[in-house]
């Protein structure tokens, strides 16, 4: 039996999903391609896990400098009438989303992951991180 993951096919629904729904869903496949199926490993938290006010600042810059990333590539993405080329820039696109937050020292994808499907599912946690995002945005320009 292979057991091995197809990181192309779920990179490629990734990208797609990226360009239509936020910068984070390149990163939600990416994490779970980084995170091989590891039974029983104790880490997965849920949405109501408390998210320190670190974290919240850490995703809050990280978040940023992906959609600084997903916007650049947008364009392009847009400007791009060759299929292969399309496919290409977002393959390099949803890349480059992961490294934005491989880059930051205080973030981990998978935290940044557990932070978004928080986000989206918690509006506790959507309100704490959209008043972060505010406060962050002007010193990120």
């Amino acid at each position: 039996m292979i057991t091995g993951y197809k990181p192309v096919a779920s990179l490629a629904a990734a990208v797609f999903s990226f360009m239509v729904v936020s910068p984070a869903s390149a990163l939600e496949i990416a994490q779970a391609e980084t995170t091989q199926p590891t039974q029983g490993q104790a880490g997965s938290k849920g949405p109501d896990a408390a998210i320190s006010d670190q974290k919240i600042e850490a995703f809050a810059v990280a978040y940023l400098q992906v959609d600084k990333v997903r916007q650049e590539y947008s364009a392009k993405i847009e400007a791009t009438s060759d299929a292969t080329a399309k496919k290409d820039l977002e393959t390099e696109a949803s890349k480059k989303m992961v490294e934005a937050v491989q880059a930051s020292p205080a973030i981990s994808i998978e935290e940044y992951s557990a932070i978004l499907t928080a986000a989206q599912s918690d509006p506790a946690v959507a309100k704490k991180v959209q008043a972060k995002l505010q406060d962050t945005a002007p010193t990120q320009q």
